[in-house]
């Protein structure tokens, strides 16, 4: 088995492509060890001392590392342990992974049906490519919510990508849109 890496625009993420699914689809973000009991690639991921993060996604996984370590001591423990899950023949996670967005009803439906399709078709896909994933969380007043995974949580560029990125691709198509703004899940 071939395990591929990736930089991240994160410095503290590194995404890892082992080559085949890993969820196939849905994702699953652990920010602890004990976050991740479902999860069995992502408890031997977490056994590597200096490992914060661990998020999963369709072919990828995305490990964030304490500011105190460096790759070089890490990452060959972490392509071990990756390897290990692999060979291993356990799934990546016991039941579902989580879709993504969050329900909305109500008045303003319509508007968040037309931003739920824009960041499936647009944004997302971007953001899977280093090695995270944004998901809605809300929609109020002109404000919406999204929540950052990944290497895009805690990213030195990820308000430049709110911002100026997806603010603004939501504000062209969707006049009701004013702001985007990160919540913490």
């Amino acid at each position: 088995m071939f395990i591929q890496t990736e930089n991240t625009p994160n410095p503290a993420t590194l995404k890892f492509l082992p080559g085949q699914p890993v969820l196939g689809t849905g994702t699953a973000d652990f920010l602890s060890a004990e976050s991740a009991s479902v999860s069995p690639l992502a408890r031997r991921i977490f056994e590597t001392e200096g490992v914060i993060g661990v998020f999963l996604g369709a072919d990828f996984v995305t490990v964030t590392k304490a500011d105190s370590s460096e790759w070089d001591h890490i990452k060959p423990a972490i392509l071990g342990a990756i390897m290990e899950h692999f060979q291993s023949g356990q799934p990546a996670i016991e039941g579902e992974a989580a879709t993504g967005h969050a329900d909305h009803d109500g008045p303003d439906s319509q508007i968040v049906e037309q931003i739920k399709d824009l960041l499936d078709t647009r944004v997302r896909p971007a953001v899977a490519q280093d090695g995270g994933d944004i998901t809605f969380h809300g929609f109020d007043r002109g404000v919406v919510y999204l929540h950052m995974q990944g290497a895009c949580a805690n990213c030195p560029s990820s308000t430049l990508t709110l911002k100026m990125g997806i603010e603004n691709l939501l504000k062209h198509f969707i006049p009701e849109v004013t702001e985007v703004r990160p919540v913490a899940v």
